[in-house]
């Protein structure tokens, strides 16, 4: 009796939920009470989607995903250019997508929105369309991410921090809470205030993930010919090839530096105290 009260209990925990039949969903996968995956999905191999979690069509999850309470995944862009053209949210695996996360599908203007691997997006996160997030980050609660943004790996984002569109990330950046980043920011550095500035070389960071050093200090040489020697962006990019431009790290700011797209953010500035 008490194994038919349990199998009852679970067939009608099943009902509570809207899948697609088209829908391809791996082995292995827990799917929580009144969650809806639509058509054209793709979830992979051990997941584990919560309740409350909407999927829409467009969604190619991989292995290993948690998905919170909540979350909306490739639901349309929020982009009055959209015209229903196919596109598609791209979410590697190993990923922790926590309580009410929204990532968008992309647009004609790439056709996609990928998130990488083994990254942690906190509650409240947003990722637009056209995004492209690297692998291992971590977006802490309210992290937002407009349109056409670019990631590197291995980035933490303060919780609020807000991205302007078209804005690239570079790999190791660390931002302090409540930033609000509307410049390009290089990569291996912390990031902070309003406007975004330079507020050190990501050391701590760098060290965690096996940086020699010799490579730690190369790029706090390679950040004082940019931000603090008072050198224009083109004399310090002279000096950074001729000292360091044969370095794994000179090579990687240089060519960051080469595909900025809004400009870079300021060097670091004292405020002054009003009143």
């Amino acid at each position: 009796m008490a194994a038919e009260l349990l199998r009852t209990k679970y067939n009608y925990a099943m009902q509570m939920n809207d899948i697609h039949p088209n829908a391809k969903i791996g082995n292995n996968v827990k799917i929580g009470n009144f969650t809806t995956i639509a058509d054209d999905v793709v979830i992979g191999d051990g997941c584990d989607i919560g309740p409350n979690v909407t999927i829409y069509p467009g969604a190619r999850i991989g292995a290993g995903c948690r998905i919170f309470p909540g979350s909306v995944i490739s639901a349309i862009p929020q982009d009055l250019k959209f015209d229903g053209e196919y596109t598609t949210c791209e979410i590697g695996e190993g990923n922790t997508i926590r309580e009410c996360c929204t990532i968008n599908r992309g647009t004609s203007a790439s056709g996609r929105t990928v998130v990488g691997n083994n990254n942690l997006l906190m509650a409240y996160v947003h990722v637009a369309h056209d995004c492209v997030v690297g692998n291992n980050c971590v977006f802490a609660n309210n992290a937002t991410l407009a349109g056409h943004i670019v990631v590197g790996d291995y980035v933490i984002l303060g919780g609020k921090t807000a991205c302007l569109q078209f804005i690239h990330i570079g790999s190791h950046v660390i931002t302090s809470g409540g930033s609000l980043v509307d410049k390009d920011i290089p990569p291996f550095v912390k990031a902070a205030r309003y406007p975004i500035s330079y507020a050190g070389v990501n050391s701590l960071g760098l060290q965690r993930r096996g940086f020699s050093r010799e490579e730690i200090n190369n790029i706090t040489d390679i950040y004082r010919f940019i931000f603090q020697k008072g050198y224009s962006i083109s004399h310090a990019v002279e000096e950074i090839k001729e000292r360091y431009g044969h370095t794994d790290e000179g090579k990687q700011v240089l060519s960051f530096i080469g595909s900025a797209t809004t400009g870079l953010m300021k060097g670091y500035t004292f405020m002054k105290r009003q009143g």
